[in-house]
């Protein structure tokens, strides 16, 4: 799950952070406005979901807020931020200020200061609303991916479940197989969504990772899922487990 945070307190912003890493979402940061919309024209990064503060220097969150609900240029074409739920971040606590947010294209309002279990309560109830969402098991084939506890499970020949814990980056990985089933996805595809911007891309992180989830996987006799496409990239292979 890739989070666009866009906020320009640095402790608040590295604690967020800190937070939504630690509930497995790559999370790309920005201290302000303009900043984050020049890096999305260019990269034309993919999100599910985006925090944003309202008062930042130069561009206001709440105009990156209009910008992702409007029409890119002068083209009739939708702008692919348009379905990105937001979640706008303020210490405006008046209702008439809470109308103008949501009346900008954002989808639910937190006031400063807040306790980090209702921004992530509101992040999770965000993703329950949006299509693109899984409920908190992702199931593919014969493996199941568990959000609540971070881990893998396959039932077994004998009916009973084997599970395998997973760290947050196997488990981002897993996911994005998962949510890709079938298909050849390349190393730089995983390191554009699996990868912040500030994380390590070594020439090798992402053989590396892949050997850490493929020896997860053999934990429960599901190493085969993940296919090595050579020279191309890796592939999941959706068949259920016998």
């Amino acid at each position: 799950m890739r989070l666009l945070l866009v906020e320009d307190e640095p402790d608040l912003g590295a604690a967020l952070k800190q937070v939504l890493r630690h509930e497995a979402y790559v999370v790309d940061w920005f201290l302000d406005a303009s900043q984050a919309w020049n890096y999305l024209q260019a990269e034309g990064a993919t999100y599910t979901l985006a925090v944003i503060d309202w008062m930042l220097p130069g561009m206001s969150g709440l105009e990156l807020c209009r910008r992702f609900r409007s029409l890119e240029g002068n083209t009739q074409a939708p702008s692919p931020y348009q379905s990105v739920p937001i979640l706008m971040l303020t210490a405006r606590s008046d209702l008439f200020d809470k109308v103008i947010g949501l009346d900008a294209g954002a989808d639910d309002y937190l006031t400063k200061p807040f306790g980090m279990p209702e921004l992530l309560a509101r992040l999770r109830a965000l993703r329950r609303r949006s299509p693109q969402f899984q409920p908190r098991q992702l199931r593919v084939g014969g493996l199941t991916l568990n959000y609540g506890t971070h881990s893998a499970s396959v039932a077994g020949s004998n009916g009973a479940s084997q599970t395998v814990a997973l760290t947050i980056k196997e488990f981002q990985l897993l996911e994005y197989f998962m949510r890709h089933p079938s298909q050849i996805v390349t190393r730089d595809q995983l390191l554009g969504q699996v990868w912040d911007m500030g994380s390590d891309r070594g020439s090798n992180v992402v053989a590396a990772q892949m050997r850490l989830l493929r020896r997860k996987l053999s934990e429960i006799e599901q190493a085969h899922l993940v296919e090595t496409v050579y020279g191309v990239g890796y592939r999941f292979n959706s068949v259920a487990s016998a």
